[in-house]
């Protein structure tokens, strides 16, 4: 499965970069189990995703749950919560 990651705010900083590509050896995964994968990448995705309620995503452009699945080639937004103003 190939998917899309886009990164925003603290996540993309700490990460040190804004998107890539990922491919991974699933045919889906949820979102919150893309988080568990992101986290032991190295320590700067441990320390962006340390806390996976503090984490937002959409599925292309649209606002998904940590339940929700992730299908090859979907784009996956992670972003912190944003708070108007």
């Amino acid at each position: 499965m190939r998917i899309t990651l886009v990164y925003f705010a603290w996540i993309r900083e700490r990460i040190g970069r804004d998107q890539e590509i990922l491919d991974l050896p699933v045919a889906q995964l949820t979102v919150r189990e893309l988080i568990a994968h992101l986290r032991g990448r190295d320590e700067n995705y441990a320390h962006a995703f340390q806390h996976e309620n503090a984490v937002h995503a959409a599925i292309n452009q649209e606002h998904a749950e940590l339940s929700e699945c992730i299908r090859d080639g979907d784009e996956v937004a992670l972003f912190p919560p944003m708070t108007g103003g």
